[in-house]
C-alpha cells in the first residue's frame, strides 16, 4: 500500500488480515497517530471492508495534540462487541428473579458468577448471563459496577506477548493464538473486569475459572496471579481445541460465546466478528 500524499489524507479500505498497526506501519505512522487521526482507541480492531483515513503528517500531529477532529470516513470498529447477557444489578433485584426473567436457573446463574445463591445481591453487581439468554432488564445500573468477591481476581499487572506465548506453549497451545485472544480480551492487562464480570488477562468468568481449576489445572492456581490467569485461559483453550477436533475458529467462538451456545445456535454475528478479529491479530504475534 502506498503512503498518503503530503498534502491530503486519503481513504483506505481495510483488507483481510490488516490491523490498525499494520496499516499505520505501511504508511510510516505510529499506531497511536493513526488511531488519533481517526478518533479511535490505540487498540481498536479494524473490520475488513470498512474505511479509515490515512492522514497527512500535519493532520496526524494535530490529532495527537488534541487540536483536530477525527478524519472523515472513519468507520472502524473500536472494540470487540460486548459480551452477550451483560447485566448490572439494580435496586430490588434478586438472583432468582434475574434468573427467572432470563430463562436460566438460579443455581446456573450463581455458578457462572461465583456467587452464593442464598446471599443478597449488591446494587451494581456485574452479572454474566448465558449467551443467548434475554437481558434480564433494560434498566440502567443504579450505581457503579461491583465485582463479586470470587476468583479469579483482577490485579494490576500487565504481561508481554512473549510471557503469554511462553505459558501457552508449555500448555500445548499456539503462542500466537493465546496472545491474540489475550490482546482481544484485555490488551494483556490483568486488571480488566468486563461489564459481564469476566476478569484478568484472559477474561475468565468465575465459573470458568472454577471449572478449569477442578478439571484441568492439576495444581492449585493463584487467583491473583496474572500468569495463572493466562495458564487457566490456555488450558481452557486447549480443551476447546480438543473438543472441536482442532478447529481453531470453532474453539475461538466457543471461548467467546460458550461452547454449548455455539453447538445449539451456531456462531452469532458478533461471535463471527470476534473470531475474525482474533485470527487477524495472530499475525502480529507470530505464525
Amino acid at each position: 500500500m502506498c503512503a498518503a500524499p503530503a498534502n491530503a489524507g486519503v481513504p483506505h479500505t481495510v483488507a483481510p488480515g490488516e490491523t490498525l498497526w499494520s496499516i499505520a506501519a505501511a504508511n510510516n505512522f505510529t499506531t497511536r497517530a493513526l488511531a488519533a487521526a481517526n478518533g479511535l482507541s490505540e487498540d481498536a480492531q479494524v473490520v475488513e471492508g470498512t474505511t479509515i483515513m490515512i492522514p497527512t503528517e500535519g493532520e496526524a500531529a494535530a490529532a495527537l495534540g488534541g487540536t483536530a477532529q477525527p478524519a472523515t470516513g472513519a468507520t472502524a470498529q473500536t472494540s470487540a462487541p460486548p459480551p452477550q447477557g451483560a447485566y448490572s444489578v439494580v435496586a430490588g433485584d434478586t438472583l432468582s428473579g434475574i434468573a427467572a426473567r432470563s430463562g436460566v436457573s438460579t443455581g446456573q446463574l450463581a455458578w457462572m458468577n461465583g456467587l452464593d445463591p442464598d446471599a443478597p445481591l449488591l446494587v451494581g453487581t456485574a452479572l454474566k448471563l448465558p449467551t443467548g439468554a434475554p437481558l434480564a432488564s433494560a434498566s440502567p445500573p443504579a450505581a457503579p459496577a461491583v465485582v463479586p468477591p470470587a476468583a479469579p481476581y483482577a490485579t494490576p499487572a500487565r504481561l508481554t506477548s512473549g510471557e503469554i506465548g511462553g505459558i501457552a506453549a508449555a500448555d500445548g497451545v499456539s503462542p500466537s493464538l493465546a496472545a491474540a485472544v489475550a490482546w482481544q480480551e484485555s490488551g494483556f492487562n490483568n486488571g480488566v473486569v468486563s461489564s459481564a464480570n469476566a476478569r484478568g488477562v484472559m477474561q475468565l468468568l468465575p465459573g470458568t475459572w472454577t471449572w478449569v481449576q477442578d478439571r484441568l489445572a492439576g495444581r492449585a492456581l493463584d487467583p491473583a496471579s496474572a500468569h495463572d490467569n493466562v495458564h487457566a485461559g490456555a488450558l481452557y483453550l486447549r480443551q476447546l481445541l480438543a473438543d472441536s477436533s482442532g478447529d481453531e475458529s470453532l474453539a475461538i467462538a466457543s471461548y467467546y460465546q460458550g461452547a454449548a451456545s455455539v453447538r445449539e445456535v451456531g456462531m452469532l454475528p458478533e461471535t463471527q466478528r470476534y473470531v475474525a478479529d482474533v485470527m487477524a491479530l495472530r499475525g502480529r504475534f507470530g505464525p
